[in-house]
């Protein structure tokens, strides 16, 4: 039973990163005119022009992307980023469900870009140490820097950059400081969270016989 555990237990932590990150889009991001680059920042923009919410367009938008990387992605990864996927589609939908849990933060964007990024950057880093995603950018960004011929790096900030100037529909210009400000500060803590160690992890205390 132990060993069943200890193979599985890393679908908690992917299920733990995507609450905490559906928890964030929901309360801040969806709520404010702070926006995100890649596959959030679609859906977001998708809810502000058509209505249509994240817990519908994110496996359908992660779907088409995961399609495209699959060639160049393991099948560990894919699984993993499913889990992450669908945990996060049910987790906002059942967080609709209820009121938001924290302060309109319109008024403070600055507080609501900070705060923000530190739900996506938390959540989406503990998902991505685990070996997975919720979101197709990293499929996404693979299939570009593949057709293009450009670096990854080069790949995640094109699709960012053309999330936020689409985002200029309906978000104020001088507001995409306050999106550009939690995209980089979200990619900082997804990195930080990745390769952060820890001396002794729950995972090390199941692995004792």
């Amino acid at each position: 039973m132990k060993k069943l555990i200890r193979r599985y237990f890393y679908l908690v932590y992917i299920l733990l990163g995507a609450f905490i990150l559906a928890f964030g889009m929901y309360n801040v991001h969806s709520r404010t005119i702070i926006t995100e680059g890649g596959i959030w920042g679609i859906e977001l923009l998708l809810f502000n022009w058509f209505g249509l919410s994240p817990a519908v367009t994110a496996p359908l938008l992660d779907g088409t992307c995961y399609l495209m990387g699959v060639v160049f992605l393991g099948k560990d990864f894919i699984l993993k980023s499913v889990v992450g996927t669908l945990g996060y589609s049910a987790f906002y939908a059942l967080l609709e469900q209820f009121p938001p849990l924290l302060p309109d933060l319109n008024g403070v964007p600055i507080a609501a870009a900070i705060i923000g990024a530190l739900f996506v950057g938390i959540g989406a880093g503990i998902v991505v140490r685990q070996g997975g995603a919720c979101a197709g950018d990293d499929a996404l960004a693979l299939f570009i820097s593949k057709k293009l011929k450009i670096k990854i790096s080069q790949a995640y900030l094109f699709t960012d950059m053309t999330v936020l100037l689409l985002s200029l529909t309906y978000i104020p210009f001088r507001q995409i400081a306050y999106s550009l400000l939690t995209v980089l500060l979200s990619g900082w803590i997804i990195e930080k969270v990745q390769n952060f160690k820890l001396k002794k992890s729950v995972g090390a205390v199941l692995s004792k016989d």
